[in-house]
């Protein structure tokens, strides 16, 4: 296989089968690939196979297995698209091909989803609700996402806050997802957190007193931005593998990553990109985080050196926890037992706590 291949086989093998594609079809796509410009196909076609099955499902009225297949093509879909801005025409049809999916699958998911659309500086955010049962309203977890990563790549984390009585909210913010044609890459995130705190506000299944936020990879720096932004409207924040500043990190950086972050950010050089990188920083805005944060690290990652969650923690002016994890790669997909089920404990001891009430004097 090529380098690019390589690079991506090597960097995000783990990341792919812990969020969704199963191990034996991850083995059989990439062993079949010796060039990048196949990339995006050969998932596509992979995507297509278990979409079908969504699909037949779905018209045998076997609705349950209909969401899971179609939210699983989704996945497949969105990893055929991640990192192909070498072919922006075919990485936009497979990614519509996601979208679809799981817009598709989203009323026979347990719990189910729905969209949100969030009109934003002339263009529209999109979101996924998804709400527990129970009684309402709930806490909620906002999910953010990194530069390659959407929506349709982060059901399987939603799960481990939805079984502990939290809403998600996963937002595709810009430079993401839906909004990556429109809108780029940005390091002040202050308007899109004021964006979803008003439509938090709006939505009556969930309690924005009780609000955390979740981010990964590039996600892990916007996460901290909201809650920097926010201030004490937020309760907790996660930030998992997310850079102190992401443009110190480029020369370390696959190619493939710097080459999505050129197109996503609107960049014409590589150059360009980096001085855009830079602006992607924390150390203006760290002082301003005062909820309790939790910085989740890989001390073998590859892309942010572990150094930077050291100096998001010596930063932030509220009360902070470091788990570094010794073998964990970026984003720590290949040891996610480690973290994600204490990430959503943690989240869910801040957030799920009984509402105290304060009683009135005299009373």
């Amino acid at each position: 296989m090529d380098e690019l291949v390589a690079s991506a086989v090597s960097h995000w093998g783990p990341r792919f089968t812990v969020n969704g594609v199963t191990v034996a079809d991850f083995e059989r796509v990439t062993a079949g690939l010796e060039h990048w410009a196949d990339w995006c196909a050969a998932w596509v076609a992979a995507g297509a196979e278990h979409e079908q099955l969504g699909r037949d499902a779905l018209a045998e009225g076997r609705l349950r297995s209909a969401g899971e297949h179609l939210s699983q093509a989704a996945v497949y879909h969105h990893f055929a698209k991640f990192v192909f801005v070498e072919d922006v025409e075919q990485m936009k049809a497979a990614h519509a091909r996601a979208v679809a999916c799981l817009d598709a699958a989203l009323p026979y998911l347990d719990p189910p989803g729905r969209r949100v659309e969030m009109p934003f500086e002339g263009s529209t955010l999109v979101a996924v609700l998804r709400v527990p049962a129970g009684d309402v309203p709930h806490p909620v977890v906002v999910l953010v996402p990194g530069l390659d990563s959407t929506k349709e790549e982060l059901r399987s984390t939603e799960e481990t806050f939805l079984v502990r009585g939290m809403a998600t909210f996963t937002i595709d913010g810009p430079g993401q997802g839906e909004a990556e044609y429109d809108l780029p890459i940005r390091g002040d995130w202050a308007p899109v957190a004021e964006t979803l705190w008003a439509t938090l506000g709006e939505l009556p299944e969930l309690d924005r007193s009780r609000l955390g936020i979740w981010g990964v990879s590039l996600g892990g720096y916007y996460a901290p931005r909201i809650a920097a932004a926010l201030g004490d409207r937020v309760t907790a924040c996660v930030s998992l593998a997310g850079p102190f500043n992401f443009g110190e990190c480029w020369p370390g950086l696959p190619q493939l990553t710097r080459d999505t972050f050129r197109v996503r950010s609107g960049a014409a050089t590589d150059d360009e990109a980096r001085q855009i990188a830079l602006t992607l920083g924390m150390a203006d805005v760290a002082q301003d985080l005062v909820a309790p944060l939790l910085i989740v690290f890989g001390r073998l990652d590859r892309l942010i050196p572990w150094e930077h969650a050291v100096r998001l923690r010596d930063s932030v002016a509220g009360p902070v926890e470091l788990l570094m994890l010794e073998n964990g790669n970026h984003g720590c997909a290949n040891v996610a037992p480690w973290h994600r089920p204490r990430t959503a404990d943690w989240l869910a001891a801040r957030l799920t706590a009984p509402v105290r009430t304060t009683e009135k004097a005299g009373s």
